[in-house]
Formats: C-alpha cells, structure tokens, sequence
C-alpha cells in the first residue's frame, strides 16, 4: 500500500477531530464525508472496530505505514517500560516529527518532503531519511545551502509552538533533540493502550 495522498481533511472527518493540525476546512464540517455524513446514525461500534481506529488515527497522525508502525511497536513492546507509552516516543523521535515539531515544517507531510529534499543536518551529517531515530542530544539543523528556502522560512514565521524536550534557534536555524518526551508532553490525542490491546489480540 502506498503512502496516503488524498484529502486530509477527509481523513479528519472520519476520526472526527483535526489530527492533522489547524483546518479551517474541518471547522466547517467537522462530521463524517460522505452523502449522508451528517444524518448518518453509526451504531455502537465493536471493541475491535475502536482498538483499529484509534491505530488508524496513530497511522495517519504520524504518516507511518503499517509495516513500519508494526516494527515500532514490537520495538516498544520489546524495552522496559510502559508499551503504549513507549511506541508514541518512538513515533515523537522520528527526524520527520522533530522537524515539524521544530516549526521547519507546517505538517509532517512537509517535513517529510523537506527530509527527503536533503535540506536537514543530523549532528552535521546530512540525513534525508524521514524515519531515522532521534537520541537525545542529537543537533538537528537546515542546511546551509537551504535556509533561504522560502517555505522553510515562512513555515519558522508562522511557528508559535514550544516544546520541552526540544530547542531552537531561529537565528541559527538549528535546534537539539534534548530528550525523548514524556507522554503528558505528547500533545497527540492517541489512547495507546488501544492500539495495545489491539496488537495483543
């Protein structure tokens, strides 16, 4: 299956929330698509059927397909710790989140193109690999030759999120990955314990 392209605000609407960040499109119709989307009366869905959506919306939030999603949660399930808990820090690591975190990016989908278009530095070394792992302390930058790139800088300008576990610097254009956040620092509306029970099963 191939990465998901389409709409994102339809991809919104089904899971009923903006899980791809502010859209005013969603605000206008924040219920299901479709033809009959708002009169649609949905009956009481089967365990399995949330467990699944909450992945789904796990899936889409981060841009992670389930090959790779299935890997970060073996690897989770797999270390000490809180599995659930452990598998969103492991999505928050990821160099496509933290550049979008850092405010390089409007979305993940962006940062993800800006990766790809090697315009990132990984403690100097350029890396162009969405999904390579983040350690705490790691120096995340845009490279020299990309820091007039106009939808970089706009994204900076527009960016008013502040993170924790995570520094920047605008003048430089650099910023360290300090450390691997804890869950009441990951602002993902994700209940993880789902997505468990779901694997689990």
């Amino acid at each position: 299956m191939a990465r998901y392209t389409g709409p994102s605000t339809r991809i919104a609407r089904k899971f009923g929330e903006a899980i791809f960040g502010e859209d005013k499109a969603f605000e206008k119709r924040n219920y299901p698509p479709g033809q009959h989307g708002m009169a649609k009366k949905r009956g009481k869905k089967s365990e399995y059927a949330v467990q699944l959506m909450e992945k789904q919306k796990a899936k889409y939030s981060y841009g992670i397909l389930e090959k790779q999603f299935r890997n970060l949660f073996e690897k989770a399930a797999a270390s000490k710790g809180v599995t659930g808990e452990i598998l969103l820090q492991l999505c928050e690591a990821r160099l496509d989140n933290v550049v979008f975190r850092m405010g390089i990016a409007p979305s993940r989908r962006a940062a993800r193109q800006i990766v790809s278009h090697r315009h990132i530095t990984v403690n100097g070394e350029l890396v162009n690999i969405p999904s390579y792992h983040l350690k705490a302390g790691d120096k995340v930058a845009v490279r020299e030759k990309s820091k007039s790139v106009e939808a970089i800088g706009a994204s900076l300008a527009n960016s008013s999120h502040v993170y924790e576990w995570i520094t920047w610097n605008n003048d430089t254009m650099e910023g360290t990955f300090v450390s691997v956040p804890a869950r009441l620092q990951i602002p993902e509306n994700i209940k993880e314990q789902l997505i468990v029970e779901l694997y689990n099963k």
